[in-house]
């Protein structure tokens, strides 16, 4: 085996619709009617068409530790079981999530050498030991109790606003009025930035999802350009904040020893990374709550008679939405997982919303079931080194948000389709058509 990685791949020139066209899934297909060997679980397409728990449905049935030799990713493996999850996410040393050896996400190569820094975006949680430790430490304290607290009252302010402000018995989109919103404000106040540029933050973190999106951008190359106006902005912020430092996340990275001296690239991955974390997982947590409980009117009822059940809920939500569908990972050496032999310098994909909906770990995994026991051992959150930052901020925001709704609505009702995120990384609900009832 050699110990000089492959190279890297690449298809920043060419056509979004080119890409998207070449790996089409149509709309009409069936997941159990692929070919076992030609399965493609991290295409899209699949999550667009809210076909993706069908897909690993079967994975784990058929096939829970299984190979895509061609897909628009290039070749990786899905590990779908929850134990097999937990397994790779915690042995970081035999599986890599640095930057130069493929990163976490579907598409990433091993690299001899970085690309050009204007598509090389290096963030923590793409590097190993240490570089993640130190940089983790830096941003770590604006998640202590103290600051929890501190950031919970404003979250009930803000939250309890936004719901007064919703119009009563007439459609509207929750996506955007509610989840959007919340976590915007809150991502300004995280960053210290003003509120009216709360929008910028969100569309720096939509671009990233839909870089590949032929009705956002020609090519992957002009989302990149996009993405870089979002450096120009935090570099402004990060002068600023080196002559009058506060209590923000840019504060903290220009204090900090092991962020201070970052190149630009590696300042705009963090930051990116700091914007999607504290935005994808609360916003898609926040749809899927209003979208699960109707399809489980039951648990609606259940929650409106006993609202002490919120806390608990929270995480069956989480569990249940799995708003970060997968990460990846890369073999350092040949390994087995599941009587699969990888090798390596292989690509891993390991599906956290396949592992939250694996019945040998949560039973009758498919259903909300707000009382659930041992909910909180759920994968949406990663384990080991990598665990999010920020798990116990997005719990809070969703459960002051509940504990608000439920002071004021008898029912948020979904009135119509939902609409889905053309992603396998970030499982996102765009569109929710709702209409509030006051008790």
């Amino acid at each position: 085996m050699s110990d000089q990685p492959p190279q890297p791949f690449f298809e920043t020139d060419t056509s979004n619709a080119e890409i998207r066209g070449r790996w089409r899934i149509p709309e009409d297909a069936n997941p159990m009617d692929v070919p076992l060997d030609k399965i493609d679980p991290g295409n899209g397409n699949w999550f667009e068409q809210n076909k993706e728990l069908e897909v690993f449905r079967r994975l784990r049935a058929e096939a829970p530790v299984h190979f895509t030799e061609d897909s628009q990713f290039g070749p990786y493996w899905s590990v779908c079981l929850f134990d097999d999850v937990k397994y790779v996410d915690t042995h970081q040393q035999l599986f890599s999530s640095d930057i130069m050896n493929g990163g976490i996400r579907l598409g990433g190569r091993p690299m001899a050498e970085p690309p050009d820094a204007m598509f090389h975006l290096p963030m923590f949680i793409m590097q190993d030991q240490p570089v993640h430790d130190d940089q983790r430490k830096v941003v770590a304290p604006m998640f202590t109790p103290t600051r929890l607290a501190v950031l919970g009252e404003l979250i009930r302010e803000r939250a309890s606003t936004i719901l007064d402000n919703l119009p009563v018995g007439e459609e509207f989109n929750w996506v955007r009025e509610v989840s959007v919103e919340l976590t915007g404000q809150m991502l300004a106040t995280l960053f210290d930035v003003p509120q009216e540029d709360r929008h910028l933050l969100i569309h720096w973190s939509d671009t990233v999802e839909r870089i590949g999106d032929p009705d956002y951008f020609e090519t992957p190359a002009d989302g990149f350009n996009e993405i870089w106006k979002c450096f120009e902005y935090f570099n402004n912020v990060w002068q600023e904040r080196l002559k009058n430092p506060g209590e923000d996340l840019i504060s903290f990275l220009t204090q900090g020893e092991s962020t201070r001296n970052m190149p630009p690239n590696e300042f705009l991955g963090n930051v990116l990374l700091l914007i999607v974390g504290g935005n994808d997982t609360t916003r898609n947590s926040i749809s899927a709550g209003v979208q699960a409980l109707n399809m489980f009117p039951d648990q609606y009822d259940k929650l409106r008679s006993n609202p002490e059940l919120i806390p608990n809920m929270v995480p069956e939500i989480i569990r249940w939405q799995s708003p970060v569908a997968h990460m990846c990972r890369t073999a350092m050496e040949d390994t087995e997982i599941g009587g699969q032999k990888i090798s390596k310098w292989d690509k891993v994909a390991i599906w956290y919303l396949s592992g939250n909906r694996d019945e040998s770990k949560f039973q009758d995994a498919d259903s909300l079931i707000i009382d659930r026991p041992r909910v909180r051992e759920h994968l949406s959150f990663g384990y080991g080194i990598h665990r999010c930052l920020g798990n116990r901020l997005a719990e809070m925001q969703l459960r002051i948000l509940w504990e608000e709704i439920l002071e004021r609505f008898e029912h948020v009702e979904v009135v119509g389709e939902a609409s889905y995120l053309n992603s396998s990384f970030i499982r996102g609900i765009t569109e929710l058509p709702v209409k509030v009832h006051r008790g």
